[in-house]
């Protein structure tokens, strides 16, 4: 059964939010929102939480999971970025975008794609997410929470409680989120190509 979290969208309790990370250190996979709409996620070497992502989303091993960072210090870990990638993603930050990028030797094989050597990256603009990867000091490895046969993510925390009690260990609630992902932008090649327009504005990347 998953624990519930009613956390306060412009100032999460501290309290709370230590319990989560806490969670995540021991394992838990959660449910929690973004800048864009609700995630899954759970830490970098949780491979029980990676599969039940992949089981809860049906997906195969040629899906883009995201590390969603902190900030630039954390995300530079993960992908090797060059000057002017690094500019072009540094004015569209934090947001609604995610960034698929050369992975670095710190990100697990299982992580990457399995031709390409990609992962995809976001640092998100949302109060409550920046409170949590602070707390936890490293990136959780995230997919948005969009089930298989249903074209919109779920927008309500006691919903996801409702529906998926029996495969998450927590939901983090802070309120209504987006029902549109990120905007995502492929840099593998040096060059941005939109892979797929959502809610971050794709303009400045085209």
């Amino acid at each position: 059964m998953a624990k519930y979290f009613d956390v306060h969208p412009q100032t999460p309790q501290a309290r709370t939010i230590g319990t989560v990370a806490d969670s995540l250190r021991a394992g838990a996979l959660i449910a929690y929102p973004t800048d864009s709409c609700f995630a899954l996620g759970c830490r970098l070497d949780n491979h029980d939480g990676l599969e039940r992502i992949r089981s809860i989303r049906r997906l195969d091993d040629r899906h883009h999971f995201t590390l969603v960072c902190e900030n630039f210090a954390q995300l530079g870990q993960f992908v090797h970025i060059d000057n002017d990638v690094f500019r072009a993603i540094k004015a569209a930050t934090p947001g609604s975008y995610t960034f698929i990028l050369p992975a670095t030797k710190e990100v697990p094989r299982r992580l990457q794609h399995p031709k390409k050597k990609t992962v995809g990256v976001r640092i998100p603009d949302h109060t409550v997410a920046r409170a949590l990867l602070a707390e936890l000091g490293e990136p959780l490895v995230s997919s948005t929470l969009l089930l298989p046969g249903e074209e919109e993510p779920m927008t309500q925390g006691w919903e996801i409680k409702e529906r998926l009690d029996h495969v998450l260990d927590a939901v983090v609630d802070s309120g209504d989120c987006g029902t549109e992902p990120t905007t995502v932008i492929d840099f593998s090649s040096g060059e941005a190509e939109v892979v797929r327009h959502g809610a971050g504005d794709p303009s400045r990347f085209e």
